[in-house]
């Protein structure tokens, strides 16, 4: 399949950092994205066509870039949006989960008032690498009676696997654009 006019655009905007923070890693930074209204807006109305079309209610945006396209989408589509924070950063009473990076450990939290049974829920992160995050964000999101209808992200890097394996764990992916490993 060709790639669309909207993911020749973002990828035109994206910046490849090499060999960072580890050697071997391509990092795509999406901050160039957020620095260029017009792609900024591109991404906001395409995820909030995605969310309005699954019906959601309630936006889940992960540590850190998520949050910013979270935001945005909740602000576009006026619904409320929960925090994925990296451990010990949020105040309240917290459930969490540890999980696998392509290149370590983390674990994630979130209150455990975050969401209930009923909430259609929208994953929002600015990448799938090996999709570890996402996955514990939705173990997280589930655990508390919450269905996750789907995930949005800017980039997804298909070879790492990560968007096969939210795939499979019953997750609808939008992902604006992919990257190969030598692009």
């Amino acid at each position: 399949m060709s790639p669309s006019s909207t993911e020749l655009y973002l990828k035109s905007k994206i910046r490849t950092v090499r060999n960072w923070p580890h050697a071997g890693i391509n990092f795509r930074d999406v901050t160039t994205l957020f620095h260029d209204p017009e792609a900024f807006r591109v991404m906001v109305e395409s995820f909030s066509l995605d969310a309005t079309r699954l019906g959601v209610n309630l936006l889940a945006a992960v540590d850190a870039r998520g949050f910013i396209l979270g935001g945005a989408l909740a602000y576009q589509l006026h619904k409320p949006f929960m925090l994925v924070r990296k451990k010990g950063k949020l105040p309240f009473r917290t459930v969490g989960a540890d999980y696998a990076l392509e290149y370590g450990k983390a674990s994630i939290e979130i209150h455990e008032d975050a969401c209930k049974a009923g909430d259609r829920v929208l994953i929002v992160d600015d990448l799938i690498a090996t999709g570890g995050t996402v996955l514990a964000a939705a173990s997280l999101i589930r655990s508390l009676g919450a269905e996750v209808v789907g995930v949005a992200a800017v980039i997804d890097l298909p070879e790492l696997g990560g968007s096969e394996k939210l795939r499979a764990a019953g997750l609808a992916v939008h992902a604006l654009c992919s990257f190969s490993e030598t692009e």
